[in-house]
């Protein structure tokens, strides 16, 4: 058997170590059906095949593009064959949903970038550890009404 081929019976322990994705995840992706397993082995163990080595590894890669599982599943339930010529208009407009949530996101973070900027010029001498009210340092928890 070699690596990766169909042939291959890898324990979900063995499919984990293999890709990095942890063992619930895998069951979960099992129980959606997005991977499949071969059957059980005599201990009672799941297992599979390479295909599901492939498989996972086109999840994760899938995921760090931005898209959820839920978006994943969708597109293996309404395109369940690899070669099927709708994947890719379908896969293209995740991508452009996965690309909005990412400029949504990116925004969120600049405004909160922003806020930190304007909060460190208003309270320079503070962060500093310059300002002084009767020759102790100011705690910038009491100058906000805090403590």
């Amino acid at each position: 058997m070699t690596s990766g081929t169909r042939s291959e019976r890898m324990t979900v322990g063995e499919l984990s170590r293999r890709t990095g994705v942890p063992i619930k995840a895998l069951r979960e992706y099992t129980d959606s059906g997005l991977i499949y397993t071969m059957g059980r082995s005599e201990s009672n163990y799941r297992l599979f095949t390479g295909d599901a080595l492939r498989c996972v590894q086109w999840i994760g890669q899938l995921r760090g593009l931005g898209l959820t599982l839920a978006e994943i599943r969708d597109l293996a339930r309404k395109c369940p064959q690899p070669n099927d010529e709708l994947i890719g208009p379908r896969l293209a407009g995740l991508l452009r949903t996965a690309r909005a949530r990412l400029e949504t996101r990116i925004a969120e973070l600049q405004r909160t970038r922003d806020r930190i900027t304007d909060f460190e010029t208003a309270h320079r001498a503070e962060l500093a550890g310059r300002a002084k009210s009767n020759g102790r340092a100011v705690d910038p928890r009491r100058r906000a009404g805090c403590a």
